[in-house]
């Protein structure tokens, strides 16, 4: 390729990073600017401009997904160079995939066995409960999941069991013992779970010297990725490989990094210009993706983020349409306009995977669900599972099954020992081996071996605390409206304490999802049948499991958590649940930092869009079975006036909303029989008000009223019960 074709499609920035001389360099590329292109570019100018060997280059990405896009890129501007492809020295890939290379190749001095085995997440699990088996540990009280958290979390900081100070802490006491147990165990067995290979690799630099020195010689230039999402044992990594002479490419962005929780460091790229010398810096903020206006308005949103290297994304395409901001009633009311939006948008010719609903927590897409499902409209979750597939979910309908059908063999095998209550895989084989034997259920033989003293004391107590719990949730909740029965389920078999327990957004998403487990059973509207509320129920949660998502090929909405949609792109995004508490999250008030990332991950859905943008909120949502009332979300209040419409339902106005608007009483009367404008009503949660403005017919029927304490609210009739006052 002519080095001239190489550039010639860049812009002035892009080019000055792709064609900089050869030194230390970070690229700050904003959302959408074509990081790839620049990074991919550098790589062939270096080979085809600086004569630099391909066997001297090393290019790490986070993702398999993208290391492959990288060599096919790179494939393509080699073979088009003199002598074809020139690729096959060059090491690409993930930091895991490159470590595990290198301790592939030096086994030894890594104090390796020869085939070592890589430990996934689930056989990682398995070992640490060996662990416990062996320790005497109680699982109740330490959670298997949370040493496994603890041990990858200490890797990611480098950190070994013998460098942990616990003083008088029990958890660190407890976790040191965990951590150096489980060391001990992976050595002998010859294992290796994934943060082991960085931290091993990252070893392997510090003690043999010549080792390093002959991959310092060899890798004359490094290009890393994502730079803002390393961490801590990451960031050591390249440091040492570099040394002083190998020239580092840094290519991230300090206003993407919304991987904190799971170890993630913004400090490294914040950094990077004091730990290597001689760093030119460029700036990547012309924009491919998306309208004026939506850049405006994440530039307004992460520009109120302290500590910033700077950057405002634009682009030189049209400010096109505003963005539209709706104020739904419930959270029923904003999945109902968000399925009429994209139902609108698809019959203006579009088509339906080109639509994206983005959430902050994975509890929201319930509701959104059942939306899609009533109306038949094909949806996708991207990146994780529909609700009532989750595996909290699962573990909590099985206890509810189990409350009316102790013979559910599928119910009972699924939560036998969910939470851990000491009933090991040897046990839990010779039930089921006793109950295929007998032709009788599991319940059944479990009951029989309690009975018959067929396992040891300590078996027979834990299968028998299993069927005393069954039998006491039955008990206590005989009686019970179908959503405290749920409630009193989770909570009292132990599966909320389990994941309470559980570290990061992992646990805190399950956490929430149980919660909205019993809003699900609280909004349930039970028919007049011979079943009970709760039997009902059950049937509807199966129904909706057995409705299968779309499959991969097919044309679906996408459904994903903000931190899924990351590096993502739909022309039509809707943003669900902007409001105060939910996004940003109660738990970013908690925790230093967590505020400005939860505005980085604002930031982040936003830029998702690319020809419109949609934000939702509601202004009554069900949350933890109480009915809440939040604020606007800061995020949206942080974007200038001029950048938002707010939709109405049969028209959209500008912001702020005008209390001259009015609508002529004429046309009113049949849709809001009894009201009028400016009379004073009382709403038995908001108090006494005025109303303002009506809009929509039918069911769809709205009222605006300012009430003289809460402020101003939009309410749907049906469900408003206003009371006249005058």
């Amino acid at each position: 390729m002519d080095v001239n074709e190489l550039i010639n499609d860049l812009n002035d920035a892009q080019r000055q990073a792709v064609c900089a001389p050869p030194t230390n360099q970070l690229v700050l590329a904003g959302a959408g600017s074509g990081k790839t292109r620049v990074l991919v570019h550098r790589i062939a100018w270096l080979v085809q401009v600086e004569g630099v060997s391909p066997h001297e280059i090393l290019a790490v990405t986070f993702t398999n997904k993208a290391a492959r896009e990288m060599r096919e890129r790179l494939s393509s501007l080699l073979q088009a160079a003199p002598g074809g492809s020139m690729l096959r020295g060059m090491w690409v890939g993930t930091f895991h995939g490159l470590a595990h290379r290198l301790l592939k190749s030096h086994w030894h001095e890594a104090g390796l066995p020869e085939n070592f085995q890589i430990l996934d997440s689930d056989d990682q699990l398995r070992v640490v409960k060996r662990v416990y088996q062996a320790l005497n540990l109680d699982d109740s009280r330490w959670p298997f999941k949370q040493s496994q958290w603890f041990i990858n979390g200490q890797k990611d900081e480098g950190v070994r069991a013998q460098h942990i100070t616990e003083g008088h802490d029990p958890y660190l006491t407890t976790m040191k013992m965990v951590y150096a147990a489980y060391e001990e165990a992976c050595e002998r067995g010859g294992m290796v779970d994934f943060a082991e290979l960085l931290l091993r690799s990252h070893e392997l630099w510090l003690k043999d010297a010549n080792l390093l020195k002959h991959y310092q010689n060899r890798f004359k230039y490094i290009l890393v990725d994502e730079f803002q999402d390393t961490n801590a044992v990451q960031y050591a990594w390249l440091r040492v490989l570099a040394g002083q002479t190998s020239k580092v490419i840094a290519v991230g962005d300090d206003d993407q990094s919304i991987y904190g929780w799971r170890g993630a460091r913004i400090e490294n790229i914040q950094k990077f210009e004091k730990d290597f010398e001689q760093v030119e810096i460029t700036r990547l903020e012309q924009n491919y993706r998306s309208t004026g206006t939506i850049l405006k308005a994440a530039n307004a949103v992460i520009e109120n983020n302290a500590d910033r290297m700077g950057k405002s994304l634009w682009t030189s395409d049209a400010d096109g349409e505003p963005i539209d901001l709706y104020a739904a009633f419930n959270e029923q009311d904003e999945a109902r306009y968000i399925v009429d939006r994209v139902r609108t948008w698809v019959n203006q010719g579009n088509n339906y995977s080109d639509a994206a609903i983005l959430y902050r927590s994975n509890a929201q897409s319930r509701v959104l669900e059942e939306a899609f499902l009533r109306d038949g409209m094909p949806y996708r979750i991207y990146g994780g599972q529909r609700f009532y597939e989750r595996m909290e979910i699962r573990n909590a309908l099985a206890y509810l099954r189990l409350l009316g059908n102790r013979h559910d063999d599928a119910a009972f095998e699924r939560v036998f020992n969910t939470p851990t209550r000491g009933i090991g895989s040897k046990t839990q084989d010779d039930i089921r081996m006793m109950a295929r034997e007998q032709g009788c259920s599991m319940f059944q033989a479990t009951v029989g071996a309690v009975n018959h003293g067929v396992f040891t004391a300590r078996a027979t107590n834990a299968l028998k605390g299993f069927l005393v719990l069954l039998d006491e949730l039955q008990e206590a909740t005989t009686g019970m409206a179908l959503a405290d029965i749920a409630e009193h389920v989770i909570r009292n078999s132990g599966l909320l304490d389990f994941h309470q327990k559980e570290k990061g957004e992992r646990g805190q998403a399950r956490v929430e999802n149980l919660q909205e487990l019993v809003n699900a059973c609280r909004a349930f509207e039970a028919e007049e049948s011979d079943l009970t509320p709760l039997q009902e129920f059950l049937d509807s949660a199966a129904l909706d499991a057995g409705d299968a998502q779309a499959d991969d090929f097919e044309d679906a909405v996408q459904m994903m958590t903000l931190h899924s949609a990351k590096g993502l792109e739909f022309p039509l995004v809707f943003l669900a649940g902007m409001e105060e508490g939910l996004f940003p999250h109660k738990m970013s008030a908690e925790e230093p930092g967590r505020l400005e990332e939860e505005r980085r991950l604002a930031y982040v859905g936003i830029t998702r869009g690319m020809e419109k943008l949609v934000m939702t909120y509601a202004e009554c949502r069900r949350l933890h079975g109480t009915d809440t009332f939040n604020a606007l979300s800061r995020f949206v209040r942080e974007i200038p006036d001029q950048y938002i419409q707010e939709v109405r339902i049969k028209s959209a106005i500008s912001r702020p909303v005008s209390y001259a608007q009015k609508v002529n009483t004429a046309e009113i009367t049949q849709d809001y029989p009894g009201l009028g404008l400016g009379q004073q009503v009382f709403h038995q949660v908001f108090g006494e008000g005025t109303i303002l403005q009506f809009e929509g017919q039918g069911n769809g029927a709205r009222v605006q009223v300012k009430f003289n304490t809460e402020g101003i609210k939009w309410l749907v009739l049906q469900y408003a019960k206003l009371e006249p006052l005058s």
